[in-house]
């Protein structure tokens, strides 16, 4: 999400980039740990978002507690997280958004990432806004209505314009394009992160305002800040190849998972442990709500998962 993109909120999503022993940032060192020869060692990249947090936290518990590998994590947005993965610097990204030529450059020419396979999770982007602003203007689902809206979705950082609030730039997004090219009278304004953003979201909920936000499928929000989607001219196969040109809506993307192509074959127990692991929408949910809502820290999330959802987690071991 390619998504990407302080308060007491941020700071829980934010425990993962932390977590793991010797966990690094990416945009200062690579991982000591990634690629070693003949140490039951994995490095894992986890993105900012906390449903990614949530598969990181859990894989690295079973990984740790069950096989009797020392992981080690790393934060590093999508994009530089395939260059990492390729190098192997890290050894596997456990939710992938689509980037086909990433995909098309490292799996299908360099031949240095491996694909392995769904996660389980079917992720979608779109644009939103609050159920109950829906509910008083049910005309305002639909994307050619928006301009009529628009002063009451404006800002002060929208410039005169309706907001459509973004997370991080380094998220997958093409609302600047659409925007453009569906000639609405609004402007992208950047939240900075999944966690501001939330916090921007619940605000607006709290006060019963309405707003416009670029969100996704699966997120745990929507249990707490039920929101409708705007329906975007349909999506077709093609329709967003040219980032400048895109005027249709996001597809729905199941979720992949990549090993770095010498871990996929030579990484044992943990590679395959890793290709097997895949689970639902709603297990995923169950633990980010944990991260995010009850302050768990991920490995204590984690935990608590693991130990309620054995018959699950037993089939990735495959013992």
């Amino acid at each position: 999400m390619a998504r990407t993109r302080i308060t007491a909120l941020a700071a829980a999503v934010g425990l993962m980039a932390v977590t793991g022993c010797g966990a690094a940032d990416m945009t200062r060192q690579a991982s000591p740990y990634a690629g070693a020869q003949g140490a039951k060692t994995v490095t894992l990249s986890v993105q900012s978002w906390v449903g990614a947090q949530a598969n990181t936290a859990v894989a690295q518990y079973l990984l740790e507690h069950e096989l009797g590998y020392r992981v080690d994590t790393v934060q590093i947005d999508e994009v530089p997280a395939w260059d990492a993965l390729s190098q192997g610097r890290v050894d596997a990204i456990l939710e992938d958004w689509g980037h086909p030529e990433q995909e098309q450059r490292y799996v299908k020419d360099k031949k240095t990432i491996a694909a392995a396979g769904d996660l389980g999770v079917t992720g979608h982007i779109g644009w939103f806004v609050p159920k109950y602003f829906a509910d008083e203007h049910p005309d305002v689902t639909d994307w050619k209505n928006l301009n009529k809206y628009a002063d009451q979705l404006r800002t002060a950082e929208s410039g005169g314009k309706g907001q459509l609030l973004d997370g991080s730039p380094s998220y997958v997004t093409n609302d600047k394009a659409l925007v453009d090219n569906l000639d609405l009278d609004y402007q992208v304004v950047f939240a900075g992160s999944e966690a501001a953003q939330i916090t921007q979201i619940k605000q607006f909920a709290k006060e019963k305002k309405p707003f416009l936000s670029y969100w996704y499928k699966p997120q745990w929000l929507f249990e707490k800040v039920p929101m409708t989607e705007v329906k975007l001219p349909a999506y077709k196969e093609g329709c967003d190849a040219d980032p400048k040109k895109v005027a249709c809506a996001y597809p729905h993307t199941p979720l992949q998972k990549f090993l770095n192509t010498r871990f996929a074959e030579n990484g044992g127990e943990a590679a395959r442990f890793l290709k097997n692991f895949k689970w639902t929408t709603e297990q995923q949910n169950d633990v980010a709500m944990m991260i995010a809502e009850e302050n768990l820290s991920p490995q204590e999330a984690a935990e608590k998962w693991v130990k309620a959802n054995e018959p699950t987690w037993k089939a990735w071991l495959g013992k």
